[in-house]
């Protein structure tokens, strides 16, 4: 049974409690073991934190042996957003392969083994799914970690997923309420907005959130995203109309809600982190999420101060502070409790299946697969940073193992295509592109090097879009490591 410093009132451990941090290394700090022992109910793992399945596993035992019942939270989606496998790609495809399936049991049985995984890890809350419906193709952010741009595929395979990661002990957090879709600015950099009316906005996106709440979704996560339909002064977090009385009230949710992450430019350009607190837990937020870019004491501090201050000004109700406290402990008590599904082992290979059930092939003539070593140019975008440039994507890797010898390359910008095909020189070209539709540069790269070699074959990593060419056009759905395996199995024959 966990017991607390001598000395910490109540006040001050019921703000520490709503704090979701993160912190550096792969150990735990000794400022965070002190945290744990004055209140803190949560921690936040990203990819600085991890090395291997063991090491997350004695990160974790350690956390525990502070406070046992203690939340650890993690940004595991799969497909081109993980943690668990930020160094090598992800075992998973992600959400839009599976949409791309759409498959509802294939679905459940992904996120059954993903949360079998971190389980395994001692992880037992995940930031995910993406419930999002990505309505605009321009949309920055989600893409492919959305299931799909149509309502009702994305709210049922949203159900199967919460299920499926739930079956294994771990609780699924539900995002980006009230939905991201429909954006055209990243909430990283600044304040993306919705200016669809309340109709639109309840047939399309509140009905995936709907579906996860059905299925007993434990937690939801705000966007940072303004909405006037629904609050034309405050963002969703910031938002009593938008997660008291349409969250709570109107969709009946009685789960734990989290924010965003509070230092993501909508808010920390906006508010500032601790005004932005304090608002949010006024709104009826449960959880303050920080640490992807903060990750150290002195925040805690600067946390944990607003509120106890918010509170003695009047300026935040004690009672809304102790409802949000205890929203904490009653997930981290149904973590400890919860057994997950007796339904064998699983399939450790249900990623990779996933990943090949996805591929969509569209052929100029009937193709016939490399027996000699090619060369992979892959055209390269910025990555969002709720993806990280730091993991690797593409079919590179997984070419170089089947067909030994392949070359590669990365190209971005004017000249990509050039550039390309001056390293290639004599050898059939894989052209490798993600999200073609939103980089002009990369679709006119993309036009001259089929001008040049029109027997090059095109791999489309992100959402699809653009008409199928090239001697053979291969969509992914998705840029994680299992989705490059499946489609150089195709390239090479295997």
């Amino acid at each position: 049974m966990t017991t607390f410093a001598s000395g910490t009132d109540t006040l001050t451990r019921d703000a520490l409690t709503v704090l979701q941090p993160g912190f550096t290394g792969t150990t735990a700090p000794d400022w965070l073991l002190r945290r744990l022992g004055e209140g803190l109910a949560s921690v936040g793992l990203f990819g600085r934190n991890i090395a291997t399945p063991e090491q997350v596993a004695a990160l974790t035992a350690q956390l525990r042996a502070e406070r046992d019942d203690v939340l650890v939270a993690i940004d595991e989606e799969g497909g081109d957003v993980t943690r668990l496998e930020v160094r090598t790609g992800s075992s998973f495809p992600g959400n839009h392969a599976l949409g791309a399936v759409d498959d509802v049991e294939l679905t459940r049985e992904v996120a059954a083994e993903l949360g079998r995984r971190l389980a395994a890890c001692g992880v037992n809350l995940n930031w995910a799914p993406s419930a999002d419906v990505n309505s605009n193709p321009a949309n920055p952010v989600i893409g492919v970690r959305s299931f799909g741009a149509d309502t009702a595929l994305v709210a049922r395979h949203t159900a199967a997923y919460v299920a499926g990661l739930q079956s294994a002990g771990v609780a699924a957090c539900t995002k980006h309420f009230p939905g991201h879709g429909d954006t055209a600015v990243d909430s990283h950099h600044a304040m993306p907005r919705i200016d669809a009316d309340a109709s639109v906005l309840a047939d399309r996106e509140l009905a995936p959130f709907r579906a996860a709440i059905a299925a007993g979704s434990r937690a939801v996560m705000s966007a940072h995203i303004l909405v006037p339909a629904l609050d034309p002064d405050h963002p969703a977090t910031l938002s009593r109309p938008v997660l008291t009385d349409l969250l709570r009230d109107e969709l009946g949710y009685t789960g734990l809600i989290v924010t965003d992450g509070m230092e993501m430019q909508a808010i920390a350009a906006t508010y500032g982190i601790e005004r932005g607190s304090v608002l949010a837990i006024a709104a009826g937020a449960d959880a303050i999420c920080v640490g992807g870019g903060l990750s150290d004491d002195e925040t805690v501090r600067r946390l944990r101060d607003a509120l106890v201050g918010a509170v003695r000004s009047g300026e935040l109700a004690e009672a809304r502070l102790a409802e949000a406290a205890e929203r904490v402990r009653e997930l981290a008590r149904w973590t400890a409790t919860a057994a997950p599904a007796a339904d064998g082992e699983g399939r450790t290979d249900i990623g990779l299946v996933a990943a090949r059930r996805a591929l969509r092939q569209t052929a100029a003539s009937p193709f016939t697969p490399l027996t000699e070593a090619p060369y992979v140019a892959a055209f390269t975008p910025v990555a969002n940073i709720a993806v990280g440039d730091e993991t690797p994507w593409g079919v590179a890797a997984e070419l170089v193992r089947l067909l030994p010898g392949t070359r590669t390359g990365s190209f971005t910008g004017e000249g990509a295509a050039r550039a390309a095909l001056e390293a290639a020189g004599d050898r059939r070209v894989v052209a490798v592109v993600r999200d073609e539709h939103r980089h002009p540069w990369m679709a006119a790269a993309l036009d001259d090097l089929l001008t040049a070699r029109p027997d090059t074959i095109v791999v489309e990593m992100g959402v699809p879009q653009a008409a199928a060419r090239g001697a053979l056009h291969i969509a992914t759905h998705g840029a994680a490591r299992v989705c490059g395996r499946a489609a150089a199995e195709v390239i090479a024959g295997q």
